[in-house]
């Protein structure tokens, strides 16, 4: 199956790999998943956008990821996510999920985005993805790889066997500070990466490269809804990166603009329409010299 507002041959600006997810709410079911919120922030930034996923055929990704080229692996069901939150901290729990994305599913026309982010949820991208993006800006968002869940569904975080393969190919990794099981996988992931950006949630985040950190504050906001905070982070960061030649501390503060104010609503529609307005809003805003 697949969904295009475009022809797939033109130049892609991001390309985001992972599953689309159901998440269940009150109401029913809310579109989720990396590809879902980076992808709609991508695009309302002004990146062609395309997205690989797999889910059932039945799942309408039509007007979810309108503008967007879409290619679908099918699955016999869909990842479904409940999200529990427990203060700052989230609870997990799996009840469907996808097909594998493996690097045959990936159009060839595909292959040379100027952004590929990798961006699993339940283990679902084949680490040898990875290689076919050599003329890419990779960014990665791990936690997918770490996750596994126990036979109620509930996901646990844990080290996945492909790890130093991986955080050494990418250009760029984001990591929530939640994700990371002790002080010793900190470590390894900061040394194997080019560049590390660890969230902490209202703290900002903290961003390691060429053996330094640097702590980046968030805006001080009233939370309504956090889910897909960390992938609209991911996005925003990924994408300043490649605009501002690879400035990691401006990419890191235009990042963190972005995610603390998604998290003030909730309607996915209403945050497109904010986010649409927040780049020209925010770079308006900095000194001349910054």
């Amino acid at each position: 199956m697949s969904v295009s507002s475009y022809e797939t041959t033109t130049a892609i600006d991001y390309l985001v790999i992972g599953h689309v997810t159901r998440d269940k709410v009150p109401e029913g079911y809310n579109p989720g998943g990396t590809v879902t919120f980076s992808g709609r922030l991508a695009q309302a930034l002004g990146c062609r956008t395309a997205v690989v996923t797999s889910a059932r055929p039945d799942y309408d990704l039509s007007e979810i990821m309108a503008g967007m080229a879409v290619h679908v692996v099918p699955a016999e069901e869909d990842s479904i996510f409940a999200n529990i939150y427990q203060g700052n901290n989230r609870v997990q729990i799996l009840s469907g999920r996808a097909d594998d994305i493996t690097a045959a599913d990936i159009p060839p026309q595909w292959r040379r985005p100027a952004i590929v982010h990798l961006g699993p949820l339940t283990n679902e991208i084949d680490p040898d993805v990875i290689d076919l993006f050599p003329n890419s800006l990779i960014g990665v968002t791990p936690q997918g790889w770490m996750r596994r869940w126990d036979d109620t569904g509930r996901v646990f975080a844990t080290p996945f066997p492909a790890e130093e393969e991986i955080l050494g190919k990418a250009d760029a990794v984001v990591i929530s500070e939640e994700d990371l099981l002790d002080e010793a996988m900190f470590d390894r992931y900061v040394a194997w990466s080019k560049l590390l950006v660890m969230t902490q949630n209202y703290a900002g985040c903290t961003v390691f490269f060429d053996g330094r950190q640097h702590a980046i504050p968030a805006p001080q906001i009233e939370l309504v809804e956090p889910t897909g905070a960390g992938d609209i982070f991911a996005a925003a960061f990924f994408v300043e990166l490649w605009r501002n030649d690879g400035d990691p501390i401006k990419a890191a503060e235009f990042a963190n603009h972005v995610a603390a104010h998604s998290v003030t609503m909730v309607d996915l529609d209403k945050k497109v329409s904010a986010w649409k307005q927040t780049g020209p809003k925010y770079f308006s805003t900095l000194p001349k010299d910054k």
